[in-house]
């Protein structure tokens, strides 16, 4: 081998250790960009989205990718190890599933709540009025599953009403139950207050006084096996902060 190979040969190598040694030292926005996984109740769509892009803002390199669903199933997932850094349900009971099994990684916090609404399509073609009506004959009434939050706190409006519904179908989140109704297949679904406010014009809401008989805690936590605990609390302070409230509250949630 020459003395001039020699030397080339060396400077290479030299370069690549150099080259090696910068991408060790690198941020995380640099060379390991984080992916922070959130599971978070159907009803927090809207409000989350905006949260989740104002913590990318604040978070350089960081990004965060929501699963919405109804609150038990995501639940089931993260407890047949669904990889999860938050999670965030529309009821405590939901919750109390995850730290039952010591599956949080700190202590709950409540950081909204949120009501039954009546949602009835344009024009409300079945004469819906009350409570009492969804228990008549022929009414084609949707609702969540008893499993589910706003399936839970249905039971607890019938109970309270001394009522007994018929449901055609129950389903697994409130998404579905509004999906059902905006769709024209249901004469009326009972959802929370905050989903007839995002729907719009698709339905018409219709209150009734027990459903303050059952109002919705929402919690949220940490979970347990987080990739990245530390940046998990972060997102969970932002959505009990006072930007994470203002958000929640245009959204049509109250506060805890």
């Amino acid at each position: 081998m020459s003395t001039h190979f020699a030397r080339r040969l060396l400077a290479l190598l030299g370069a690549l250790l150099l080259l090696a040694g910068c991408a060790r030292g690198a941020g995380p926005s640099e060379s390991s960009p984080v992916t922070l996984q959130v599971f978070a109740a159907a009803s927090l769509q809207l409000p989350f989205e905006e949260l989740g892009q104002l913590f990318e803002a604040q978070q350089e390199g960081v990004s965060v990718s929501f699963t919405f669903a109804g609150s038990s199933t995501l639940v089931e997932q993260i407890q047949h190890g669904a990889p999860a850094d938050v999670f965030a349900a529309a009821d405590e009971r939901t919750m109390h599933k995850l730290t039952d099994q010591d599956l949080h990684g700190a202590e709950p916090i409540a950081f909204a709540t949120n009501t039954l609404m009546i949602a009835v399509p344009p024009g409300n073609p079945a004469d819906i009025t009350d409570l009492a009506s969804l228990a008549q004959l022929g009414v084609n009434l949707v609702v969540c599953a008893p499993e589910v939050p706003c399936g839970a706190a249905t039971q607890q409006v019938e109970q309270a009403a001394g009522l007994s519904f018929s449901p055609v179908s129950e389903e697994q989140s409130v998404t579905d139950v509004l999906g059902k109704v905006t769709s024209g297949e249901a004469d009326a679904g009972l959802v929370y207050a905050t989903d007839v406010r995002k729907a719009g014009d698709a339905v018409e809401g219709i209150t009734f006084p027990q459903a303050e008989d059952a109002v919705n805690i929402y919690p949220i936590t940490t979970v347990k096996d987080s990739a990245d605990p530390a940046l998990a609390q972060e997102f969970v302070d932002l959505v009990t902060s006072e930007d994470g409230q203002r958000a929640l509250a245009e959204h049509g949630f109250a506060g805890p």
